[in-house]
């Protein structure tokens, strides 16, 4: 197999798809799409993905959407911080453990959410762009047992 560049790339089975570094590649380019779609509403896919989270889990935690999101307590302490510097995001303290912040999406981030949902589907038609339902599906499904730790 050939980088993009013509070098060979090294490792993997011998003779067989280097799958690994393909995802990987996959995976860095998909980041720059949605990157690029996203920039003009000043909206990182991180930040993206936390107001996704908390439109379907309002009054979660910021542990708990780090935890789903797979983002450190470190990463999402600074995207909470941005997302209620640009108001999208408030906090509120929880009823029986006050130290607990329950974090919900305010009007301003439903809009922002609608909109980078907009740009989004977008990257979503381009990447299943050739690809019929059946073969979508099963490449979903390859990807859901990949991250689980199945095969």
């Amino acid at each position: 197999m050939n980088a993009p560049s013509g070098r060979k790339v090294p490792g993997g089975p011998p003779g067989g798809p280097r799958l690994g570094y393909l995802l990987r590649q996959a995976a860095g380019a998909h980041r720059l799409a949605m990157e690029r779609a996203l920039s003009d509403l000043d909206v990182t896919p991180p930040q993206f993905l936390v107001l996704r989270l908390l439109a379907e889990t309002p009054g979660s935690s910021s542990a708990d959407i780090a935890r789903a999101a797979s983002l450190t307590t470190a990463t999402m302490s600074v995207i909470v911080t941005n997302l209620k510097r640009r108001e999208a995001v408030a906090s509120t303290a929880h009823a029986v453990h006050g130290r607990i912040q329950q974090l919900s999406l305010t009007e301003t981030g439903r809009g922002l959410l609608r909109a980078c949902g907009a740009r989004v589907a977008g990257v979503e038609a381009e990447l299943q762009a050739g690809l019929s339902a059946d073969e979508a599906e099963r490449i979903a499904a390859w990807l859901r047992r990949a991250t689980s730790g199945g095969s």
